[in-house]
């Protein structure tokens, strides 16, 4: 029986993402930009039905929810080949289309005066399912409607559907650059809170590490909004490929995220993915086996989160799951795994099983690529929390001169005083420390002294 995801995608950058991905999956499961199913895809054993259902004329239609405060991007997508794909029904824009000003609080307060007619949308997704999973958010944490409306979308999600598995895709904001939203720390950590309170599994893409990979690996120089969603899409689709080419582990969304997951708050992963190569690179071809690329998965050079080294603290593997795509003998997978623990290729948290879980998913026979295999890494490292330490110093060089506070001021959550900003870095705080002493060999102690403030 399929076990249905809605995927919620929320301002610029989360239908630009979520627009990639759906291209990528109709390419996977021979679906055409109308919906139609190609002539050569009748055969498939896939499972389509997990992200499209069937319209009465057959053609596909995405389990998606397009959501934005201003038309641009989505009016973007209305006018490309695939505008004919979504459901009309399920595109929300807001009348006025005034965006949220790159502002967390004018983004939640407006998600909050149009909560009832965006959930009419995913009531009626969510009751056309026979076996409802849980929901994908695609959005970025520093803007105004990703990250507010978003905020609130997964405050409402949790109280709604409380049984139902809740999974981001989260793009973090790029480091290395001087942003042009100046309230992007504050955005951040009052996003932060949210996806720490009310998600159940936050895959972190990080956009210093994303560029770094384009320019690095991919030799692109000034890569586009384009191609680096590109390899977000490759992300997204390859850790959802055990669900829509199903074997006999891990083919549904809570498998996946139960064995990443070990305490309620630990749970933003990071990603890597190996080979990488881009169309223009097709001559560049090497010889890849499966030690080759699960060697390749743990190498910092790979993976999509940008941590610094932190001296201070020993950070470690809490869990590693990698998906292998294409020809692979389980002989192989097992000799690799001996040959990474021989040789201490990755280090594990002291007070739990040190395993890299390996599940073996097919391939869309309709992709062509140019190596025989391909993996993605996802794992939950405690390193992630230095991610969330130079947000909370750049936060707390704003707080501390209570700089580009009057637009947050303007709206009601915000009136009387700035608690909730506060109340947010504390949490975040506490997220830090979890991760901290998660590296220490006392932690399964630590977590039952210490009180969670919610």
């Amino acid at each position: 029986m399929p076990r249905e995801i809605i995927t919620l995608q929320l301002g610029q950058c989360g239908n630009q993402i979520g627009m990639e991905f759906w291209k990528r999956l109709c390419v996977e499961h021979g679906i055409n930009s109308e919906g139609m199913l190609e002539d050569f895809a009748t055969e498939g054993t896939d499972r389509k039905d997990v992200f499209f259902y069937q319209a009465d004329d057959e053609h596909y239609i995405p389990r998606a929810v397009l959501l934005d405060l201003e038309p641009r991007v989505i009016n973007m997508i209305l006018n490309s080949p695939y505008a004919n794909l979504y459901n009309p029904e399920n595109i929300y824009m807001s009348k006025h289309g005034g965006g949220a000003g790159n502002n967390w609080a004018s983004g939640y307060c407006q998600a909050e005066r149009l909560h009832e007619e965006v959930f009419d949308i995913i009531d009626r997704e969510a009751e056309g399912s026979d076996s409802l999973e849980g929901f994908v958010l695609c959005h970025s944490i520093a803007g105004g409607t990703g990250s507010g409306m978003g905020s609130y979308m997964l405050e409402k999600l949790n109280d709604r559907f409380p049984k139902k598995l809740i999974q981001t895709y989260s793009v973090f904001p790029n480091q290395d650059e001087i942003s042009d939203v100046v309230v992007q720390p504050y955005n951040s950590v009052l996003t932060l809170k949210r996806l720490t309170m009310n998600a159940d599994c936050v895959v972190v893409l990080d956009n210093t590490a994303l560029n770094r990979i384009a320019a690095d690996r991919l030799r692109i120089q000034n890569p586009t909004f384009s191609q680096v969603n590109q390899l977000v899409s490759t992300i997204m689709s390859v850790s959802t490929a055990t669900l829509r080419y199903p074997g006999y582990m891990n083919n549904d969304l809570i498998g996946l995220v139960a064995s990443l997951v070990p305490t309620p708050r630990l749970h933003f992963l990071m990603t890597g993915y190996t080979p990488l190569t881009t169309d223009q690179q097709v001559a560049n071809v090497r010889k890849t086996t499966v030690l080759d690329v699960m060697r390749r998965l743990l190498q910092p050079k790979n993976v999509m989160v940008s941590t610094p080294r932190d001296r201070k603290r020993n950070h470690c593997y809490i869990s590693i799951l990698n998906i292998i795509q294409g020809e692979v003998d389980p002989t192989q997978v097992h000799k690799s795994l001996q040959r990474i623990r021989e040789r201490k290729l990755a280090q594990f948290i002291p007070w739990g099983p040190a395993s890299i879980q390996v599940a073996l998913s097919r391939k869309s026979p309709y992709l062509q690529t140019t190596h025989r295999v391909s993996g993605l890494m996802m794992a939950n490292h405690t390193g992630i929390s230095t991610l969330f330490d130079s947000t909370c110093r750049q936060y707390d060089k704003l707080r501390k001169r209570e700089a580009f506070l009057e637009q947050f001021r303007k709206e009601s959550m915000f009136e009387e005083n700035l608690d909730e900003l506060d109340n947010s870095r504390e949490i975040v705080q506490q997220l830090i420390d979890e991760y901290h002493a998660a590296t220490e060999p006392t932690y399964l102690s630590w977590t039952a002294t210490k009180k969670v403030t919610i």
